[in-house]
């Protein structure tokens, strides 16, 4: 595949998955920032709203002028035309296994916890910044834990030999986790396959602190 344009924020969960995805594909990517925060959120912007209506990061446009969105999307549109390192098991039970576990993540916990949802909760409900925080924490610990609950005990990755998308969805929601100081002792086998992953450079280049757009943290 050739080159195509990632449009991308540093901290977004959906963004982090999909840049994974390009990397483990050896998709060479141009990285266009779309800060979500900075000037109202430049998601809103009427160019970028013509490629996304969504108003959400990412967005990938193809050599050829195609626009894809959705993270989940993006990597099936990857794994659909790039044979190499797959994202997905063939078997179809297996497959099967790995997606439910990767919709935890991606389709379950991060929507409800995504930046236009907190900030609803703000400007809806009046909900404190410890408000939205406890949200936070509460729908990502349950999803988490609900993953831990599927993953293979004695494999290197969550189900296989080698990462899946289930794999991908979870470092990135790891991450976020992170953000809000989410309790992880008891999930020591999804930071053991978080730690195994980011061992892969295709893991390790996608983090959000190397991103050109990234901000000092405190």
């Amino acid at each position: 595949m050739k080159r195509v344009k990632l449009y991308s924020y540093w901290r977004s969960t959906a963004a982090y998955r999909v840049r994974i995805a390009l990397n483990i594909k050896g998709v060479p990517y141009d990285y266009i920032p779309v800060h979500l925060i900075k000037d109202g959120g430049q998601q809103h912007a009427d160019d970028y709203v013509a490629l996304n209506p969504s108003h959400m990061v990412p967005t990938v446009v193809l050599d050829d002028g195609t626009v894809l969105t959705q993270s989940l999307a993006i990597m099936d549109y990857l794994e659909q035309t790039i044979a190499e390192n797959p994202l997905l098991p063939t078997a179809p039970n297996d497959r099967a296994q790995v997606m439910a576990a990767a919709h935890i993540l991606a389709v379950d916990t991060h929507p409800v916890n995504n930046l236009r949802v907190v900030q609803h909760l703000d400007s809806a409900f009046g909900a404190s910044q410890q408000d939205t925080v406890n949200w936070m924490l509460n729908w990502t610990g349950k999803g988490l834990t609900a993953f831990n609950q599927m993953v293979r005990p004695d494999t290197p990755y969550a189900f296989c030999e080698q990462p899946t998308l289930a794999d991908i969805c979870l470092v990135a929601q790891l991450y976020n986790a992170r953000r809000w100081k989410q309790d992880l002792t008891d999930l020591v086998r999804l930071v053991e396959i978080e730690q195994n992953c980011l061992k892969l450079k295709a893991f390790a280049d996608a983090q959000p602190h190397l991103q050109p757009d990234a901000e000092p943290q405190k």
